[in-house]
């Protein structure tokens, strides 16, 4: 399977150093033009192969992200569909591969010619919505806590973490020890608790609950919206 990846697609979303154990299995001529595919615009190709492609469930509800590389990998392998959006259907991957490619089109050129790159595929063999708890970070701090500084109550979207009880006193750095605050009141902040800054939380911080996972995804193009129930 790994071979027929390869050969499909010319080596575009393989790094060189990927083909070397291939080269006993393929022929000197596709082995060459394979690795001169690769190396001709490596940055280009592997940019788009880490581009988003939104994947949907049986039911056409969103429930994860991927990136080209893996969403093509499963269309030839025959654990996903494309969604052709033009006619919103799903369509297997003999037929994906035949597919006019259109203004605005991503696409990669293989040895059988420029082939689409989807932008949703469906795993119709799955029909659950899985949940998850955000991430951890800076987008997911802001997001549990609506970019509301929880000291001011200002709407900030380019506001910061802070630290309640602050790391250099021992403060933890996990959910229930941090909120969203505006940039100077952070750094006025320092490291002092909220009292002894003379700051007031408007609410103690918590851990987020677990939620659908179609509500963790934006809308990063176009063609998701239909998808996101109303988050485009």
């Amino acid at each position: 399977m790994i071979l027929c990846q390869v050969m499909f697609l010319s080596g575009i979303w393989v790094d060189f150093m990927m083909l070397k154990p291939l080269k006993a299995q393929i022929s000197g001529r596709i082995y060459r033009y394979l690795k001169s595919n690769v190396n001709k615009h490596p940055s280009y190709f592997m940019k788009l192969l880490k581009q988003k492609v939104l994947v949907v469930n049986r039911l056409w509800q969103a429930i994860d992200e991927t990136n080209v590389q893996t969403a093509m990998c499963d269309m030839v392998r025959g654990v996903a569909t494309g969604i052709e959006m033009g006619e919103m259907r799903a369509v297997l991957w003999a037929e994906w591969a035949t597919l006019p490619i259109r203004d605005g089109d991503r696409f990669l050129r293989t040895i059988h010619g420029p082939i689409r790159v989807p932008t949703v595929i469906c795993k119709s063999s799955y029909a659950q919505m899985p949940k998850r708890v955000p991430k951890f970070n800076r987008r997911g701090v802001g997001e549990r806590d609506g970019f509301i500084c929880q000291y001011t109550g200002e709407y900030v979207p380019d506001g910061t973490i802070d630290h309640v009880v602050p790391r250099s006193r021992g403060g933890r750095n996990a959910w229930d020890n941090v909120s969203w605050s505006r940039k100077d009141l952070n750094h006025r902040k320092g490291n002092k608790t909220p009292q002894e800054a003379g700051l007031k939380l408007r609410r103690l911080p918590f851990r987020p609950k677990a939620v659908p996972a179609c509500t963790r995804i934006r809308p990063l193009h176009e063609d998701w919206k239909p998808f996101l129930f109303g988050r485009g």
